[in-house]
This record gives C-alpha cells, structure tokens and sequence, in this order.
C-alpha cells in the first residue's frame, strides 16, 4: 500500500509535523510504503503561479497521483487550514484524490477550532474526488508537547487515536482492493451448470 503524507504546516518543526510523522511511522511499522511531501520546500513562486510545467510542482502532482492512500495535516488558523495547504490543493487536478482514501490530521493552539476538519477542509477533499476520508484527528498544542531538542512528541492519547486511524486506513483500503482484486464477478443461479 502506498501512502503519501502531505505535510501542510509552513514551519519545518511544528506540532503538525509531529503528528504526521507518528502517523506515518505506524503505517510503516504495518508494512505501508511511505513517502513524504512537505509543500513548504516546493517553490512558492511556481505554487503562487499555478506553473504546473515547474519541476517541484508536477513532481508532487506525480507523487499524489502515485498514491493510493493520503495523509495530509496542517496546522489551523483563524479556523480553517492552513494558507501554504490551500495553494497546493489549488494547483491539483479537480479530480487528484479520486479513488483514494485520506486521513486528514490537524493542530490547533484549543479545541475551540476542532470542527476546521470537518467544516474548512473535509469539502475541498471531497471536491477533490477523494473516495473514502475517514474520521479526523485533532491534537491541541497541549496534547504535542516539545521534547527539549526543539522536536515535539505526541502524547498518549494522540498516539492511541493514531493507532486507530492507521488500524481503520488499513482495514479500509485492504477490504477496496479486494472489493476489486482477484475475485470473481457474482454470478446468478439460473447461470451455474453442474455436470456430474
């Protein structure tokens, strides 16, 4: 299973990045082919422009096309996504998640801004063609605390919600692929011949 994890949040060492990578971590411990984008490092005047010919930008495009599962976190503000998330999916096709499944995580300085998940990104998903997303994670900046070597670390609870979105992502796109793969299409009695 391929997974890209799309890091939304403009800062290199963030709480965000933190969540991701736990994520990201489970799902290789489950035998997941994990890639990384982090939409920070793209050029910001190719993002701005839409210049879907530069190198950086059709680059990530093939990495979204590429995967069959999407991880995307991004930090809240002002209650919605971030700004740096927004102009990358601006520069998808209109159909860049169809088919796949997304697990969409977010950090926020309170819950007060939770429902941004469900409310900001969760339509621009869809609207993106996503074919499964599942429930969101929120972790507030108390629940990501820093570690003292300027990286930050999830706390208990963040990590057992993690473990039950990875456990779901995989039940979820194991049980589609075999919805499609290796099994025969149903067929009706009045067709079955029994020759003895």
């Amino acid at each position: 299973m391929s997974v890209l994890l799309i890091a939304g949040s403009p800062s290199e060492h963030s709480r965000t990045a933190a969540v991701l990578e736990a994520a990201g971590q489970r799902l290789e411990t489950r035998g997941a082919l994990v890639t990384r984008l982090r939409v920070r490092d793209l050029s910001p005047q190719a993002l701005l422009l839409a210049d879907y010919g530069h190198r950086s930008i059709s680059h990530a495009i093939g990495q979204v096309a590429q995967a069959r599962v999407i991880v995307v976190a991004t930090p809240v503000y002002k209650a919605a996504y971030s700004g740096l998330l927004k102009v990358f999916l601006d520069v998808l096709p209109q159909d860049g998640f169809k088919g796949k499944t997304v697990l969409p995580l977010a950090t926020g300085g309170s819950p007060h801004h939770m429902l941004a998940l469900d409310y900001s990104l969760r339509p621009v998903l869809q609207s993106l063609g996503a074919k499964n997303i599942l429930p969101g994670i929120y972790a507030t900046d108390a629940q990501v605390a820093p570690n003292g070597d300027g990286q930050y670390s999830v706390n208990a609870d963040i990590g057992e919600r993690l473990d039950e979105a990875v456990n779901l992502l995989i039940t979820e796109t194991l049980q589609s692929g075999f919805a499609h793969a290796g099994r025969f299409a149903p067929v009706h009695f009045s067709q079955v011949r029994c020759s003895v």
